[in-house]
């Protein structure tokens, strides 16, 4: 989560900071997928295998304010 002084230092942060905004102003997120490769780690520690999932669809991210 965003730091006491409201400025993230990372990715991770930045999106949950965004996502947390936006469900609070109670916004419709609707996502879509195009061509998405995850490389998923098997297990933590310093050299974890990964397995590479693939998904079709195509990125879109939108926020809608459903109180309007």
């Amino acid at each position: 989560m965003a730091e006491s002084n409201n400025h993230t230092t990372n990715w991770p942060e930045l999106a949950e900071a965004l996502y947390d905004k936006l469900t609070e102003r109670h916004a419709q997120l609707t996502y879509d997928f195009d061509h998405v490769e995850i490389s998923v780690p098997s297990g933590t520690g310093d050299s974890p295998d990964h397995s590479v999932w693939k998904v079709n669809g195509s990125i879109s991210i939108r926020a809608k304010n459903l109180d309007k």
